[in-house]
């Protein structure tokens, strides 16, 4: 495997080893704090306050591991030399990333809910700018499309909105019952949506060659079914 290629892998291999185990805790603690909360079960005290705590590290978690994928895809598409827009849109790009983790940054440490909300879209919006690149595969753009359903970035992009949200929404969901039932919905879906990550991921990882042989599979038919 060249240098290339582990960079590919960051992506899976930090989803396998820090962001599900993450979700498995944040999903156990919801639970108990629900539990506590509705059916008085006798949880610490501390099972709330631990799945927020957590619920903020999954949800930033989750955005940066985006980014990661992302950039690394755009980087290593092509060789530098070849890079379509060269310096000028590779600089814009640059900028756009940093922007975004930038806003990612403000998002966690704000505290008046404006700046939250601005910074939670702000973040969002670059996940996708950097997502529309052609560099970035994805099944189908067209929502009409049973492929659209199965696109591991369009789950993807979707999951991330929902992590923004819970983050953004942290204090008034302590505070409002209808946003936290909100929050429920949300989380529910995202669960839903992780496990369709789990499964597509997957599936994308068997259809990515390794470099060195990309030249040829990519030379087969993948209509008829037939190599050179």
């Amino acid at each position: 495997m060249t240098t290339t290629d582990w960079f590919w892998i960051l992506h899976p291999a930090l989803a396998v080893v820090v962001i599900y185990p993450l979700i498995g805790m944040v999903v156990r603690l919801a639970w108990q704090t629900r539990q506590r909360r509705v059916a008085k079960v006798k949880h610490p005290p501390v099972v709330g306050r631990d799945h927020s705590d957590l619920g903020r590290w999954l949800a930033a978690g989750v955005v940066l591991l985006v980014l990661i994928a992302l950039t690394v895809v755009i980087v290593s598409k092509e060789p530098l030399a070849d890079f379509a827009g060269g310096t000028a849109r590779a600089t814009q790009l640059f900028i756009v990333l940093l922007g975004t983790v930038a806003s990612l940054i403000a998002l966690w440490r704000s505290k008046a809910a404006p700046l939250r909300l601005s910074f939670s879209l702000i973040t969002w919006v670059g996940v996708l700018t950097l997502g529309a690149q052609p560099e970035v595969w994805r099944l189908s753009d067209n929502p009409l499309s049973p492929a659209f359903w199965q696109s591991h970035y369009w789950a993807g992009v979707a999951v991330t909105g929902l992590m923004l949200f819970s983050l953004a929404a942290r204090p008034e969901i302590l505070r409002d019952l209808r946003l936290r039932r909100l929050h429920v919905t949300a989380s529910v879906l995202a669960a839903l949506l992780f496990v369709m990550q789990g499964i597509t991921g997957t599936r994308d990882l068997l259809e990515i060659p390794l470099s060195w042989q990309k030249p040829a599979v990519y030379a087969c038919d993948f209509v008829l079914k037939r190599c050179p």
